[in-house]
Formats: C-alpha cells, sequence, structure tokens
C-alpha cells in the first residue's frame, strides 16, 4: 500500500468537497473553488469517523505499478487543493543586481534585467504577484501547480549566476558561487 495514498485527507471546517462521476472532485473553501478531474482507476470516497469528522479516503484497485503510483499522486493533488483553498500556496522571489528591479502596473509586472527592454509579464489567472520594496516578489494563489509554474517563468527571465549572484532566484534557494578568473604572474 501507498505509505501517502493510504493516509485519509481531513477537510476543515468551512471547506465543502464535491465528488461527481467520473471522479470529477469540486473544492470549496474561503480562499476560493478548485475542480479537478482524477484517475478513474481511483475509488475516492467521503467518510465521517467516530468524532464526527469529515475527510476522504482513496483506494486503489490492483497492486500494478502505474495503479500505485496514482494512488499516491491523486491523494497529493486532492490534499494541495484542500490547502490551498483553505490557506492558499505562496512562493517568493528575490531580485539581485544593480540596476535590476521590479514594478507593478495593473495586474502586469514590469522586470528591468539588464536586457535592453523591460520584460512585461500578465498575471496568469487565479495568480496573483505582489511586491515587496522592488527586489522581492511573492506570487500567491490557491492553485500550487500555477503558482509554481509562474514562479519559475518570472525566474527563467534571468535566471542566477553563479560568478556574481546577479538574477532572480527563490528567497529558500542558495546559488553555489564559483571563483572567477585569476590574473597571470
Amino acid at each position: 500500500m501507498s505509505r501517502i495514498g493510504r493516509m485519509p485527507i481531513a477537510i476543515p471546517a468551512g471547506v465543502t468537497v464535491t465528488i461527481a462521476e467520473n471522479n470529477r472532485v469540486t473544492v470549496k473553501g474561503p480562499k476560493g473553488t478548485l475542480e479537478r478531474v482524477f484517475p478513474a482507476e481511483m475509488t475516492i470516497k467521503q467518510e465521517t469517523d467516530e468524532q464526527k469528522a469529515e475527510h476522504i479516503v482513496i483506494t486503489r484497485p490492483n497492486d500494478l505499478k502505474k495503479t500505485k503510483a496514482l494512488h499516491g499522486l491523486t491523494r497529493s493533488l486532492l490534499k494541495n487543493m484542500v490547502v490551498g483553498v483553505t490557506e492558499g500556496y505562496e512562493k517568493v522571489l528575490e531580485i539581485n543586481g544593480v540596476g535590476y528591479r521590479a514594478a507593478k502596473q495593473g495586474n502586469k509586472l514590469v522586470l528591468s534585467l539588464g536586457y535592453s527592454h523591460p520584460v512585461e509579464m500578465e498575471d496568469p489567472e487565479g495568480v496573483t504577484t505582489v511586491l515587496d520594496g522592488q527586489n522581492i516578489i511573492k506570487v500567491q494563489g490557491i492553485d500550487k501547480e500555477k503558482v509554481g509554474q509562474y514562479a519559475a517563468v518570472i525566474r527563467s527571465k534571468r535566471s542566477p549566476e553563479p560568478y556574481k549572484g546577479k538574477g532572480i532566484k527563490y528567497q529558500t534557494e542558495t546559488i553555489r558561487r564559483k571563483v572567477g578568473k585569476t590574473g597571470k604572474k
């Protein structure tokens, strides 16, 4: 049995989970609504235990390698949906470099990254960017996948280089620095 897949997902107060046919699951919470279709092989059930606490249990039909993998994946994706509608997700990016800065114009993020032109990026639906000063960008949203993807796209506009550490990096990321060239003696 998958260690992750067999763990039940607790449904906090204020969150409603609707399981329709074809494993279409809708999760509504205080921050918004998320919907996703899960693989048809998995059985998703909503149960209530002795303490009247709601939780979701995912079971698999057999022990084939594919269904074992889908078991843990389905549980993780469903858990991310529940956490997203209650707490939301956030990725923090940091801009390092002389003259590198970020600005907001409505729902557009304008980045000055040492190119001949400013890089303009429109916030995707369901994701917002918040600036903390000129060099900290917070990407926020309820869908973990969209938040992570948009943060990765922003980082790819000027990924950090190992010699001076200039570029856009995640706040938790550490850049492995290299020693530059040394002159002849």
